[in-house]
């Protein structure tokens, strides 16, 4: 019986989830589905500029399994972009991080977070 996947500590759920090539009707698009988790392992290392044990750290697991997060994004990623496919953003084994603050803004993003 395979181990329980733990859930990976997430800090931005995206407000877009849906790409698409411009020009081609959705109807006739293949779709990438890219996870949260995955997508959370895109924007720490992209955009944060977070190095590989700090992401890892900041997502709650080991630096191996973030690797294996981030390669299989990039490569859903890419194959989007090369062949011409939607890409859908949704589901995966991930928990949103505790909001600290007050509550007035809840849900509004740019709030910090727990660990």
């Amino acid at each position: 019986m395979p181990r329980r996947q733990r859930k990976r500590k997430v800090e931005h759920i995206p407000e877009v989830t849906y790409f698409k090539p411009a020009g081609i009707p959705t109807c006739e698009l293949e779709e990438e589905v890219l996870t949260i988790d995955e997508m959370e392992a895109i924007r720490l290392k992209d955009i944060e500029g977070l190095d590989q044990q700090e992401a890892a750290e900041s997502m709650g697991v080991a630096r191996s399994t973030y690797q294996l997060i981030l390669h299989k994004a990039r490569g859903k990623v890419a194959k989007a972009l090369v062949i011409g496919k939607a890409i859908r953003v949704q589901g995966g084994s991930y928990q949103v991080k505790n909001v600290r603050g007050c509550h007035r803004n809840r849900g509004k993003g740019d709030m910090p977070f727990n660990d």
